[in-house]
């Protein structure tokens, strides 16, 4: 495959001489250069040492690994050279003063998919770019919460695995960049992806299905009974425990990707965090032609209450989206309904 103009001219072309895409290229930029650091640590696996150790708890249901801290040290430490008053992380209760007379936020996830450090699963970073109020005045945490995910200056997300490569959206459509290992560049090897309208994949953790809400129970034994079903097609499951591996693979040949909120202590909002993965992810995913809705809502319209905020997810191929919206606003209207729970299947006990 050929490959286009590295990340750091296809920055430069479209800020041209706007001050503020200017600061959004240098923390882009920043964060490409923490992003070949990981990757090369990721790359050395169990070289490395325990990079998949446990440290501590994140909250009741994450646990937090050794790579977690390295990569959150490595990303703070880059952004000190950038513009970014405030950086809020994963890996951290408040945010983190960086640059305070400077103009933007940062969000990230140093480590998604930390379950998977050890098992050479793809793992990524996550990232969101806003805008702060008045350098030097607006570096208070509550910047982060002001703002809905529709007003995200640039996010994407890096990956680790077989190769390492960036999905970035700077609200002009989606480019996916392979890191070229010989030169440490950041090179454009599909631009201006597109997300099929409709699909036959979906990625779901089918382990919780006993503790689902009656809508997602709906979608997936829909698409189990698959061309004999509602559907009238066969669908293939997909599941890495990776968002990011799951978001990836959507990009490049489309899909769905749900995290649902459900009955368990701690999920009844979903897992994952609305400000730094969430929002990111629906920035790139819609900018891709796709979609992504919480089942009642669209992500990037919801202002978050806090920091560390978790919300439901699906994502992927708009038609597919939109189906399992449906299923949560009116339930009689797609799918079975309710005969579906007055038979026994595949998911039914």
């Amino acid at each position: 495959m050929s490959a286009g103009p590295d990340l750091d001219h296809h920055l430069k072309t479209w800020a041209g001489q706007d001050p503020i895409r200017h600061d959004v290229a240098v923390t882009l930029s920043a964060l490409a250069r923490a992003a070949r650091a990981i990757s090369e640590l990721v790359g050395q696996g169990a070289l490395a040492g325990p990079l998949g150790t446990a440290t501590g708890k994140r909250g009741p249901t994450d646990e937090q690994k050794n790579l977690d801290l390295i990569a959150h040290g490595t990303i703070n430490e880059v952004l000190r050279g950038a513009p970014v008053a405030l950086l809020l992380s994963e890996e951290a209760d408040a945010p983190i003063v960086v640059n305070p007379t400077t103009r933007l936020l940062v969000a990230v996830d140093p480590i998604d998919g930390s379950s998977n450090i050890d098992t050479g699963t793809t793992i990524g970073t996550i990232f969101s770019i806003l805008l702060a109020g008045d350098p030097g005045i607006d570096t208070d945490p509550a910047a982060f919460l002001h703002q809905s995910g529709s007003q995200q200056l640039a996010a994407g997300f890096f990956i680790y695995g077989s190769f390492t490569a960036l999905a970035l959206t700077v609200g002009q459509g989606t480019h996916l960049f392979t890191l070229d290992r010989a030169s440490g560049r950041f090179l454009i090897t599909a631009a201006d992806v597109q997300i099929p309208a409709e699909t036959s994949e979906y990625a779901i953790n089918a382990s919780n299905q006993r503790h689902w809400d009656r809508a997602v129970r709906v979608y997936v034994d829909d698409c189990l009974r698959g061309r004999d079903g509602p559907r009238g097609k066969d669908f293939n499951m997909r599941w890495t425990a990776s968002p990011v591996a799951d978001v990836y693979r959507i990009l490049t040949r489309g899909g769905v990707f749900l995290y649902p909120g459900d009955l368990r202590e701690g999920y009844h909002n979903g897992r994952l965090r609305l400000i730094y993965e969430a929002n990111p992810l629906a920035f790139v995913i819609e900018q891709a032609g796709g979609a992504a809705a919480s089942g009642e809502s669209r992500i990037l319209n919801i202002v978050p209450l806090g920091l560390h905020e978790h919300t439901p997810i699906i994502a992927g191929s708009r038609e597919e989206v939109a189906y399992v919206v449906r299923l949560h606003l009116e339930p009689q209207a797609s799918g079975e309904g309710s005969p579906l729970f007055g038979r026994r299947g595949l998911f039914r006990v």
